[in-house]
C-alpha cells in the first residue's frame, strides 16, 4: 500500500468562525447574502450529489466526458509528477487523471471536510501502490502552502466552482493560485459557458425541486450551527439569469413579513415580504474572457478542451 498522509492546516475552529462571520456580515448587508459554501453539510453534499445525476444539470456530466474523452491530451500536455486538486471532495472525476498521468508520483487533494479526504485519500492509496497521496484540509480561498513534491505539478481545479468567485474574488483566487506555481506547473481549470438562458434556469431550477430543496437546507445548517429559528418552507427557491454579469443567481425569496433570530450571533434579522437572500452566483464564461482573466494573473493559455455540445470547458494554462 503506497503512503497516505493529512495535514490540517485549517485549525479545528476555523470553519465555525468563518460561519459566524459569514452570516453576520450577510444578514446585515443589503441586500442579504450567504456565501454558497454553507450548502455543503452532509445533508446538502447528498443533495448536491442527486442534483448532478438530474437530467437539467449539465455541468458534471459535460466536465466528466471531457476528462474520459481528453485526459491522455492533457496528460501529454503536462507530464505532471505532482497533481494538486483545489476542492477534492470524492476525487472521483480526478480519477481520469491519475489513470492519464503515467510518471505521477505524489497525489494533493485539498478540501475543508476531513472526513471526505480520509475517505477518498485512503481508497485512492490502497488502489494505487507508488502513489503518494497528501492531503491537505485547508480552506484554498484563504491562502495555502502547499507540500515540497516533485514538478512539474498540475493544479486542477474543476466542476466550475471558479464561477461562484465575483470578478474580484476571481482575480485575487488566480493570482494566488499563480503565486503558488514555479515555471513549467500548470493550472487545469473548469469553466461552465456562456449558452441559451433556458438551458441554464433550467439546471438551477429542477422540475423535480432537487435544487429548491438544496438552496433551503442552507437555512437549515443555520439553524442546527448557530441555533436559528428560520423556517425553511416559508422561502421560495429563486434562479436567475443576470445577462449583464453573465451569471446565474440562486436565491430565497421571503413568502412574507417575518423576523428570525440567529441567537449565536445575538442578531434579530427582519425581512420584508417578497425580500430575496442572495445564496449563490454562478458565472458562465466565454473563451475570451476565461483567457483574459488567466493573463492577467500571469498564466498563458495553452490548450482548451470543451464536450461535444460546447456546454462546458478545461482550459490549460502555463506559468512561464
Amino acid at each position: 500500500m503506497s503512503a497516505f498522509h493529512v495535514t490540517r492546516i485549517l485549525p479545528e475552529d476555523a470553519v465555525a468562525a468563518a460561519l459566524r462571520a459569514d452570516v453576520l456580515h450577510g444578514l446585515t448587508s443589503r441586500p442579504k447574502q450567504l456565501p454558497p459554501k454553507w450548502f455543503y453539510d452532509a445533508h446538502g453534499s447528498e443533495l448536491f450529489e442527486r442534483i448532478t445525476e438530474l437530467p437539467e444539470y449539465y455541468p458534471t456530466r459535460a466536465e466528466r466526458e471531457i476528462l474520459a474523452d481528453h485526459a491522455d491530451e492533457i496528460a501529454a500536455a503536462l507530464p505532471a509528477r505532482t497533481l494538486i486538486e483545489l476542492g477534492s471532495g470524492s476525487s472521483e472525476k480526478t480519477r481520469h487523471l491519475l489513470d492519464a498521468l503515467s510518471g505521477l508520483r505524489t497525489y494533493v487533494p485539498v478540501d475543508v471536510s476531513g472526513a471526505a479526504l480520509e475517505q477518498a485519500g485512503r481508497a485512492l492509496a490502497a488502489e494505487r501502490p507508488g502513489l503518494r497521496v497528501h492531503a491537505l484540509i485547508a480552506d484554498f480561498t484563504a491562502g495555502l502552502t502547499l507540500p515540497d513534491t516533485a514538478g512539474p505539478r498540475l493544479l486542477a481545479f474543476l466542476g466550475g466552482t471558479i464561477g461562484n468567485l465575483l470578478p474580484a474574488e476571481r482575480a485575487a483566487f488566480l493570482a494566488g493560485v499563480r503565486s503558488l506555481l514555479s515555471p513549467g506547473d500548470a493550472l487545469l481549470l473548469g469553466t461552465d459557458l456562456v449558452k441559451d438562458e433556458e438551458v441554464l434556469v433550467r439546471a438551477y431550477d429542477d422540475a423535480a425541486g432537487v435544487t429548491a430543496a438544496f438552496n433551503r437546507n442552507v437555512l437549515s445548517v443555520l439553524n442546527r450551527e448557530l441555533g436559528a429559528d428560520f423556517e425553511p418552507e416559508a422561502f421560495d427557491h429563486v434562479a436567475l439569469w443576470d445577462s449583464g454579469n453573465e451569471w446565474i443567481e440562486m436565491r430565497l425569496r421571503s413568502r412574507t413579513a417575518q423576523t428570525v433570530k440567529v441567537p449565536a450571533l445575538a442578531l434579530a434579522v427582519d425581512f420584508a415580504a417578497g425580500e430575496e437572500l442572495r445564496t449563490e452566483v454562478s458565472a458562465k464564461f466565454r473563451r475570451e474572457r476565461v483567457h483574459e482573466e488567466l493573463a492577467a494573473a500571469g498564466l498563458e493559455s495553452a490548450r482548451w478542451w470543451t464536450d461535444g455540445e460546447g456546454r462546458f470547458a478545461l482550459s490549460l494554462s502555463v506559468v512561464r
